[in-house]
């Protein structure tokens, strides 16, 4: 029998309690990564886009070197955005409950954009169209952070979007509807998709077992 997957905001809204421990005890990698994250982030940086922002556990640590950065923050789950705004109350947060996918990011609004363990759900064609808005909605030189989990293998990849498949069929659930399921690229797949969608450089900076950070450059003209 299949696992049964979920919405993908009630499988976060479930888990709201306990996400911040799971993500920096049991994902290895993840306490290293936010650490990492703010250390990248611009120290010129006075707007941040923060996709899937969660409970922000980026943040906190954005937050403890780069207090007064205004953060615009997007994340399907109330529940997590109530907890990230609790946590900081005092700082210039800007909280939209709704996906990425459909929210405008404007044009040349932000210096920086992150996300974090956020993107290993999705189709290529969906991030690509995603990291094109991404590069338009950052200023000349911006820069975008991912840090999330990659394989290494192409046959690993193939794998998960094909179990990702069967089981939507087996349940019925259409191929756009969004449900959780982790679909992880390949580090490659993942510059690829970045270079497509406009960024001149994309590399990748760290990689502590599956949990991988690349950097992406949008070059001024």
């Amino acid at each position: 029998m299949s696992e049964i997957i979920e919405k993908m905001e009630d499988f976060f809204a479930a888990r709201a309690d306990g996400y911040d421990e799971h993500m920096l005890c049991e994902v290895e990698g993840c306490r290293e990564g936010y650490k990492l994250m703010a250390q990248l982030v611009p120290s010129g940086a006075h707007s941040l886009l923060d996709l899937g922002c969660g409970t922000g556990l980026e943040l906190d640590e954005i937050f403890s070197v780069m207090p007064d950065i205004d953060v615009t923050g997007i994340d399907l789950t109330q529940e997590m955005l109530d907890r990230l705004l609790a946590k900081h109350p005092e700082r210039s947060l800007h909280l939209i409950c709704a996906s990425y996918f459909d929210t405008q990011l404007g044009e040349s609004m932000y210096d920086c954009a992150v996300s974090f363990q956020t993107m290993h759900h999705f189709s290529h064609a969906s991030k690509t169209a995603l990291y094109k808005k991404i590069f338009r909605s950052l200023k000349e030189n911006g820069i975008y952070i991912e840090c999330d989990y990659m394989v290494e293998e192409q046959s690993e990849e193939d794998f998960w979007y094909s179990e990702n498949e069967r089981i939507r069929r087996e349940q019925n659930i259409p191929a756009d509807a969004f449900y959780h399921y982790d679909t992880p690229c390949t580090v490659s797949n993942q510059i690829s998709m970045l270079l497509e969608a406009g960024f001149t450089r994309a590399e990748k900076v760290f990689r502590m077992e599956n949990t991988t950070i690349i950097v992406a450059y949008k070059a001024a003209r």
